[in-house]
């Protein structure tokens, strides 16, 4: 334990230790902890956004837009791409927050049947705004970790997530 108090994850660990010391449980303990980081945050995250009327999954399409640079512009299949969704699942997103006016579909110019998706100036100024928020969020909970420590678990994580298939 690394002379730290337990937390339930330690608790998890013991009791498989209890009934099962055959058991390797040096996984259990790192992906439990991810597992549980991944899901308190996701709450806060979705915490963070709602003043914006906005989930996680509509920020993540306003955040790719933002990221590409100006124009602000993706096609919706460099979008499904860029976020792993399938074509049916961006559409809805897309439905959304272009009625919101936070984005606008328009014709490609290089493309006859293709489209673009671009961010309106409100879908600028409010994904300035919440990834803010996201980001105060996320660096409250990384308060418990000196900047040394932040840069080697990031380095750690990075390690980890190019050494396992398919999370890349």
């Amino acid at each position: 334990m690394s002379g730290h108090s337990g937390d339930s994850i330690d608790a998890i660990i013991e009791q498989w230790s209890a009934v099962r010391p055959d058991l390797d449980t040096r996984a259990m303990e790192v992906f439990g902890r991810i597992f549980r980081l991944a899901r308190a945050m996701g709450d806060d995250m979705e915490e963070a956004y709602t003043p914006f009327g906005i989930a996680r999954g509509e920020f993540d399409v306003l955040a790719a837009l933002r990221r590409s640079g100006e124009p602000y512009t993706l096609s919706p299949r460099q979008l499904s791409a860029t976020l792993m969704l399938t074509t049916g699942g961006m559409t809805g997103r897309l439905d959304k927050l272009e009625k919101a006016a936070l984005l606008r579909r328009s014709p490609d110019p290089h493309d006859r049947r293709g489209l673009q998706v671009t961010l309106t100036a409100e879908g600028l100024a409010l994904i300035d705004q919440a990834v803010g928020a996201g980001l105060a969020a996320q660096t409250t909970a990384l308060a418990a970790l000196d900047d040394e420590q932040v840069g080697q678990l990031a380095d750690l994580l990075r390690t980890l997530l190019a050494g396992t298939p398919g999370a890349r």
